[in-house]
């Protein structure tokens, strides 16, 4: 592979996730109209790595090797047989609207991001279809569960499962056109994955396995086929009750929109909450949101089709 020459460029979109949404734990994804966007410069210092954030984690996150997107466009690069920074230098800049620590898939967004951008980078900007089920493998296998990855690589629905400890595969069911997500984030309350996941007990009841695969099975088709059935599709008794304690307020607000009648759930680990909707009750959904006050960030981004991606240059005028 010869060198990355410098004043090279690739830049990527990335969309947020939700995850699980409701029975489908660890397999079930849906993108989100949120997007992180990455850009990396090829310097000709080498060994220099110069790493600039804008908006989310801005002032939080590490500006050198660590940070996750910086480690994952490192894999890419080596994996396509470069070594890290030998005979160049980089610029990776990150724009960054995803909340962190909400259950939208931020970390997910990062790592699919910062692999798409080594792979665009050896590419001469571009991504193949063959390089989003590389990313789509690499980062399932990163996260150990690949349900908010693969919807941020394909966009749309996904349902993904590991047949082997490093293999992913990954089914794309389209959406129906009447669903519609309603994303209701809590002011100033974050909770990061690893803190969620410890609650969660090492074994289920046979009952609640049993009644959590069939809902499983009615929210592809409810989200697919028949909307109407959202809210018995989401129901769940494998990790929102157990998390309760970490997110009450999430959970106080999903016990009151359901009992209204709309399909919520926690959104991933949370503390976000992600309602189902459809087209014509989604503005009941919003104006019941809205009467909650200023702790709730109201959000419809949009089911995108499209997850990673290269996006088109600027016209020239």
């Amino acid at each position: 592979m010869a060198a990355l020459a410098p004043g090279s460029t690739a830049r990527v979109r990335v969309p947020a996730s939700s995850a699980n949404l409701g029975p489908g734990f660890d397999s079930v994804g849906l993108a989100l109209g949120l997007w992180d966007e990455y850009a990396v410069e090829v310097l000709p210092e080498a060994g220099h790595l110069e790493v600039v954030l804008a908006g989310q984690g801005a002032g939080e996150l590490a500006t050198d090797g660590r940070h996750l997107v910086a480690t994952r466009l490192r894999e890419a690069l080596e994996a396509c047989g470069l070594g890290w920074l030998e005979g160049y230098g980089l610029r990776l800049t990150c724009a960054n609207t995803i909340p962190m620590s909400a259950g939208m898939g931020s970390s997910a967004s990062a790592i699919v991001g910062g692999l798409g951008l080594g792979f665009a980078l050896v590419r001469d900007g571009e991504l193949t279809e063959a390089d989003l089920g590389l990313v789509n493998t690499r980062a399932g296998v990163a996260e150990g569960h690949p349900d908010n990855s693969s919807a941020s690589v394909w966009g749309g629905l996904t349902v993904s499962w590991m047949p082997s400890p490093r293999v992913v595969r990954t089914a794309r069911p389209a959406v129906h056109p009447d669903v519609v997500p309603v994303v209701l984030v809590p002011a100033d309350q974050r909770l990061d994955t690893a803190t969620a996941r410890a609650v969660l007990g090492p074994t289920v009841a046979r009952p609640d396995a049993v009644r959590q695969a069939g809902r499983a099975a009615l929210l592809v088709h409810a989200l697919t086929t028949e909307p109407a059935l959202l809210l018995d599709a989401t129901s769940d008794w494998l990790h929102q009750e157990q998390r309760r304690a970490a997110y009450p307020v999430t959970m106080g607000a999903v016990d009151l929109l359901r009992g209204l009648g709309h399909a919520a759930v926690v959104s991933g680990a949370g503390p976000t909450l992600l309602c189902l909707t459809t087209t014509d009750l989604a503005p009941t959904v919003v104006a019941e949101a809205r009467t909650w006050g200023r702790g709730w960030r109201v959000l419809t981004p949009g089911i995108p089709e499209r997850g990673l991606h290269v996006p088109a240059a600027p016209e020239r005028r």
